[in-house]
This record gives structure tokens, sequence and C-alpha cells, in this order.
């Protein structure tokens, strides 16, 4: 079940320096440390146990761990020896080779790092078995505490660790994060620039090799000079092909670091090298500039040198740029901050995010290739107003990811397929309806729809004002997202959920009309039979007529009204106040149930008999009420079924307790929409 958000407004980014902690017991990293220590006693993480349902959550251990501090591992352990670098990082039993490439690509930025990577953590007088690493997650910068208890299988290290047996920080920081994501077996498979997003809350950018721009080698020595994480891959064309060794040595679905560009003499002639890491720590390219390759023979001692060529068999190789393009498919660039690769000046972006979620029958439209229901999704309003230094558009990033999906793998969850469409805005304000959306084509839309956590794409519009519309690819999909927009000058964002607002026409005075017509005489029979001589009716007697008559109604669905609901339609229109209807009274109320019966008539575009939960919010509107997406979804949960259908007795409970709200807010002069909430939502 995704977050409810009830305030839609746009939030800055957040800072690292305020992580939020997230130890269940509320305490800081600090507090337990100090806490151990007073005690003399070893961390032992109440919310990460060593057991095995922190491994795994699908499959039994397949074979037995014992957990393990790291005094128990090796004599002499230390968090970091001789500083972190790429070659603390060897991929163990555990299929995150994505993780690892995104370690081994933080590694080359110290400062970076250090925000990832407290440093003050060691093995020293001070040790208490507690550690602790942050992460970027959806805007908030968490702090995340874990004991030293590692899985081990004969004394060594089952999952990441260092070359140097004794050295621990690799292996500590891939358990924080499986604490973050639920358990180890949440890491298996994944996208090397979602966990490069967690290291620096940047922004993502993807190449395919082969469509690459021209000037692809300069974008990569920018990003490598700005200190962005660069990853790589290679495509799989079927699963069976899943970490399949080429000819050359590369594996095919598997996830490298780029780790450097440079070019050497050779020959006479500027060759263009890069330099790429397999987490593995072993498994190399064997083709031209390998490690043990004849061009090496020809370069001088001293270029070898700065160019830290080794012939090692520990992940790292270099290899032509020419070879890269030919047998790499993928590029995943991690900006620190979104400058623009293609330019050679640096910029300042604006920030804006947006947290909102898809909820089936409200929320949850799908793409625009579902029309019925697209139009019902979280709209974002962007106004571009000032135009790029020196050019007639205005530049921006729209990045949507999806929140949560790898902690939630436990519970079956997938990644969802998600991309976002882009509309020129009317003049009107307001959530735009159908009919905008079947005669207006899209502005600009993602590059495609796909199953990662983020979809970001660069755009360059005129100025202007624009809606954009974040999606799954099919509708009825729940999940909680975060967009954020990354644009060169200021850009204004609002979130298009409208405002709570009542306009509802007066009450008529119950009297009697001069001459009846023949329904109401029915009426009038049916309801002195029931009321007895003081026609009045009371809640069990309004409940019987009531579903006698709409029983008989055609072209509607109907279940039966409770008798709560006719105590609040006698709540709602007895002006005596002495708990039960008068025939005028009741007449009234029959002049607002008929009008509400051709609403869910006119809403009802099927003919089935009942209403699609997504159209409620029309539906509601043409009956007075306009509600946000918040109190709309609330109302959806609590009247719509499995196949998102409103029954019209459903309809009706819900109009009731609408205008019920309404009288008393009315009543009391306070916010509808705190009141609406209070009387909808229970």
């Amino acid at each position: 079940m995704p977050h409810l958000y009830q305030d839609s407004k746009p939030r800055p980014p957040a800072l690292p320096a305020a992580a939020r902690t997230t130890q269940g017991s509320g305490k800081s990293y600090e507090e337990l440390k100090q806490e151990c220590l007073r005690k003399g006693v070893l961390f032992e993480d109440p919310d990460f146990p060593a057991c095995s349902s922190s491994l795994f959550f699908s499959e039994k251990p397949p074979i037995p761990f014992i957990w393990k501090r790291p005094g128990d591992i090796v004599k002499d352990p230390k968090f970091i020896l001789g500083g972190a670098t790429r070659t603390d990082i060897c991929q163990g039993d555990l299929g995150d080779c994505w993780l690892l490439a995104a370690i081994a690509s933080l590694t080359l930025n110290e400062k970076t790092l250090a925000r990832v990577v407290p440093l003050d953590q060691n093995f020293g007088p001070d040790y208490a078995g507690i550690f602790h690493f942050q992460f970027w997650q959806h805007n908030e910068w968490l702090d995340v505490v874990i004991d030293d208890r590692l899985p081990t299988f004969n004394g060594r290290l089952v999952f990441l660790h260092s070359a140097e047996r004794n050295e621990f920080w690799s292996a500590l920081l891939e358990k924080a994060y499986a604490k973050l994501n639920g358990s180890y077996e949440a890491l298996k498979g994944g996208s090397t620039i979602e966990a490069m997003e967690d290291f620096t809350g940047g922004v993502g950018e993807m190449y395919e090799v082969k469509k690459a721009p021209d000037n692809f080698c300069e974008i990569l020595e920018k990003a490598l000079k700005r200190c962005s994480m660069v990853g790589c891959s290679i495509d799989t064309s079927s699963a069976a092909e899943s970490e399949a060794r080429t000819p050359f040595g590369l594996i095919k679905g598997h996830a490298y670091s780029v780790t450097g560009i440079d070019e050497v003499r050779y020959r006479g002639q500027q060759v263009r090298l890069i330099r790429i890491r397999n987490p593995w720590g072993q498994v190399e390219w064997n083709g031209p500039w390998s490690d043990n390759s004849l061009e090496w023979r020809l370069v001088s001692p001293s270029e070898q040198k700065r160019l830290s060529q080794a012939a090692l068999d520990d992940g790292e190789f270099w290899m032509k740029f020419e070879d890269f393009k030919v047998h790499f498919d993928k590029v995943d660039i991690c900006n620190l901050t979104p400058d623009a690769l293609e330019d050679s000046t640096a910029h300042k972006w604006e920030v804006t995010i947006h947290q909102g979620s898809w909820v089936r029958g409200s929320t949850a439209g799908g793409c625009r290739n579902f029309l019925e229901t697209f139009w019902t999704n979280p709209q974002i309003k962007l106004h571009l107003t000032e135009k790029d230094d020196g050019q007639d558009d205005c530049t921006f990033i729209a990045a949507l990811m999806q929140k949560d999906r790898r902690k939630l793998k436990k519970f079956g969850a997938e990644m969802l397929t998600i991309g976002y469409s882009i509309y020129e805005s009317p003049s009107r304000d307001g959530h735009l309806g159908k009919d905008f959306f079947r005669y207006h084509p899209s502005k600009a839309r993602s590059k495609t729809y796909i199953n990662l956590r983020e979809v970001s794409n660069r755009f360059k519009l005129p100025p202007g004002d624009y809606i954009l519309i974040p999606t799954t690819f099919e509708p009825h999909q729940e999940a909680d997202f975060c967009l954020r927009i990354f644009s060169e000058k200021k850009a204004i964002t609002e979130d298009l959920d409208e405002n709570v607002a009542i306009d509802l026409p007066e009450p008529p005075n119950p009297t009697p009309s001069p001459q009846e017509t023949e329904e109401e005489k029915q009426f009038r029979a049916l309801f002195e039979q029931i009321a007895g001589k003081d026609m009045e009716v009371s809640a069990e007697e309004l409940e019987y007529v009531l579903n006698a008559v709409l029983k008989k109604t055609k072209n509607i669905k109907f279940k039966n009204l409770s008798i709560i609901s006719c105590r609040n339609i006698i709540s709602l229109m007895d002006t005596s106040g002495n708990g039960k209807l008068e025939f005028n009274e009741f007449t009234v109320f029959w002049g607002k149930m008929k009008k509400w019966i051709n609403i869910f008539l006119q809403f009802d575009f099927d003919k089935s008999g009942s209403m699609s939960s997504y159209e409620l919010r029309s539906a509601l509107k043409a009956a007075g009420y306009q509600l946000n997406n918040y109190l709309l979804q609330l109302i959806v949960l609590r009247y719509s079924d499995e196949q998102f259908q409103i029954e019209f007795d459903d309809f009706l409970n819900c109009l009731i307790r609408l205008e019920n709200a309404s009288r008393v807010f009315q009543a009391l002069s306070v916010k509808s929409k705190e009141f609406i909430n209070l009387n909808i939502g229970e």
C-alpha cells in the first residue's frame, strides 16, 4: 500500500549534514556506541539480527553460515588499510556486482567517500562492535547503524571482501546497504546507477554506447574529472547469457566501473585508452592493451608508471577506447550535480522535489495508451520563465524515481515500468481532464518506459508553462514516487492537486407541492404504509423504503443501504430535530437522490450499472465537491471494490457523508479540507 501524501508541495533538496537516524530505538550511532562502552559490551543490532532473515527471504542459506566479528576472523582487523581504494572491493557469493561497481567508483572521490563511509571509525581502544554509514534515499540522508557481525564460511567472508584479509570497511558497507534494503538477498540484481545515486544524491544519465554522441570520450573524461561516478555493462540477449564470458574475457550482463581515461604515446601516435574494473577482482579483458599485451612493451616505463599499469590479475585493465565502443553497450553516469557534460562551463542547478504516489483506483492511471485513466495520474505544473544564458530555450532534467521497490522484494514487489510525458499547459488551472489529453499531443516525454528505479532525461524547451505526468506503464499499479526537477535557471513547480472546495445549492424548504405527480403519489402511498399515523419514518423504516425503491431502479447496481446510512440521511435532512423524517423532508432528499442517480448514470460510461473509481473525481465535482488527491485516494480505498468499481449504494453513502461533513463545516466555520478528512477517512 503506497503512502498517501497530504502535503504535495515541492520540497528543497536534503543536506547530508542532517542525516536522520534509522535505528528502531531512535538512538543515534554515538548514543548507542557510548551506551555499549559504558556497559562494556559489544553492540548487537536488534533491527538487523545475525540470523537467516537478514540473509535471505526466499530461500535457506545454501551453506551453514557463521556470523563472526572481524576480530574473530583475523588477529589484527582494520577498518581501512592504506586508504580506501577500488582494489578493496572483491565480489563474494552474492549477485550484487552492480553495487560493487558503484563502490569502486565511490573510492575515486575522497570527499564523497567520507560522507558515505565516516572515516573516524576503527577497531582501536573505543571499539564497541558498532559502525555506521550514510545513504541518500528519496531526498533524505539516512544514518544506518550496524553491528560488525559478518556471515562467514570456513573462517572467510562469504560476500564482499577486500583483497587485504584484515580490511573490513567494504564488507561493513555492504552489510549497511543490505540492512537499508531489508536483506542481503534484496541486493541481487540491479543497476549501478541506483547505488551511485544512493551514495551521492546525484542525478543519473544513461548512454547507449552505439548511439552515443561523437564527443562521447570527452563526456566521459569530463565526468571523471568532475568526480562523477561511471559504470558500464554489456547487454544480454537472454537469461542464459547472464554472466557468460566472451572470447575477449568480458562478462555479459555484468556491472563494471570506469576508473580512468587517458592517452598514451604508441608508435609515434597518441592512443586514447579507457580503464575498466571488474568488481570480481579478477577476470579481465584479454585483447589489445590488456595487462600482458604486446602493446605495453612499446610504452616507456615512466608512462606505464603514470598510468598505474601493472600486469596483475586484480580485475582492472586498460583497453583502447574504440574497442570499448565495440564491446560495451551501456554507460551509466551519476553526476554529483547535473552539470551538462557536453558543456565546458559549470552551472549552479536549481532543484525541486515532489513526493507522490500511484494508488490503484484513483491516481494509478497508467501511460497515454490508457486514455480512459491516464488523466487521473498526478499532474505537476512546471513554469519555465528564464532562458539559459545566451540561449532561446530552458534546460532542465526530469528524474522520476519509484521508491522502496528493492526493500519490498520480500513481499513479491518488482521494479515497475515507469516514465513520464510533458504537455504544454492550457491557460486554465486545476487538474486536467480526459478530453485535454484526447486532443493534445505531448511536447516531450521520457525516452522510454523501463523497469529501472529511476528514469531521467535532459530537455530543452521554450519558456512557458508545462504539465508533467509521471506514470507507470500499466494502470492500477501502486507505488510511491519521487520526482526531481533540475533546472539551470529558476523554475517554479507546483502539484496540480486541486484545492478542496464545496459548491452546493441552498437546500429547498420542505414544502408540499401544489399538485403531486403519479410518481409522488406512489411514494406517498408507500410512505404512509410504512410511517403509520404520525407520517414520520424512523431510520429502520427509512431503510425499508429506500431499499424497496432502489432495488427497482433500472441501470444501476445496488446491494443494500445499511441502518447507519439511513441514520446519516436523517441527520442530513431532519429540520425538526426529532430524529425522524416527515414526508416533505423525505421528498427533498428524494430530489437530491434523483440528481445523484443521474450523475452516477452519466459517469457509468460502459453502462454496466457501476462506475469506475477513476471517474469519481469528475462525478463528485458534478455533485459539487472538488477534492484533492489525498482525499480522493481515501474515498476510493473506502468505497471501491477490487475491480475499482463503485456501485450506487457506495456512491450514495459517500455523498451523504460528504454533505453531512459540509453542513457541519459551514456551521462551525472550520477548514473544509481538515473536516472532510476527519469524516470520510475514518
